[in-house]
């Protein structure tokens, strides 16, 4: 089955269809299926703005459509960038992003963090399944690494001495927080289609 993947960000596309892929589907950005737009993301959670973006691409293309709201929890910082990660004090670019995290957290000690992704997929017929993924780490005081996308540079993950920007892209998928969500949505997708 296809599914359209509400979203033109190339990152979070590569990274759906190999994990996807296990299960036959097949993931295409919105603008390949012919529909170029960002839903606004109104919602206060990751799990309402993933839904936000899934319906309007299905209403605009007929088709299943999967999204993916995720971002970064820093317990320093009461929680920020958290729904907001993307567009962090109007940054933007990831460097951007990357270089005012660093600066608002400064010579903080407690550097804990999350990753935090949610699924959600609607169908025409108005099904809707939903997953969430959590990756904990903490935040370096440099970037390090050139993979990935995002806050991956500054984002260590515990026990490994490295972050997630100097992973392969298999490493990074069996422990990320969008490997795990997909992993989770994987199962539901899987008993969905057995039931239909």
């Amino acid at each position: 089955m296809r599914y359209i993947l509400a979203s033109n960000n190339n990152g979070k596309l590569r990274e759906m269809k190999v994990i996807l892929a296990e299960t036959g589907a097949e993931v295409v950005s919105q603008r390949e299926a012919g529909a170029d737009f960002e839903a606004e993301e109104t919602g206060t959670t990751f799990e309402e703005n993933a839904l936000i973006k899934a319906r309007a691409a299905c209403q605009a293309l007929g088709e299943p459509a999967i999204a993916d709201d995720s971002g970064l929890c820093v317990d320093a910082l009461g929680g920020a960038p958290g729904v907001y990660s993307a567009r962090y004090g109007g940054c933007k670019t990831d460097p951007e992003r990357v270089a005012l995290l660093l600066k608002n957290l400064g010579d903080e000690k407690d550097r804990e963090a999350k990753f935090v992704s949610c699924i959600a997929c609607v169908f025409p017929n108005g099904d809707v399944l939903t997953a969430r993924g959590e990756c904990p780490g903490t935040i370096t005081t440099a970037p390090r690494g050139d993979g990935g996308f995002g806050y991956d540079p500054v984002f260590e993950l515990p026990g490994t001495g490295k972050t997630m920007a100097q992973l392969t892209e298999e490493e990074k998928n069996a422990v990320s927080h969008r490997g795990r969500a997909l992993k989770a949505f994987q199962e539901k997708l899987r008993e969905y289609d057995a039931h239909k």
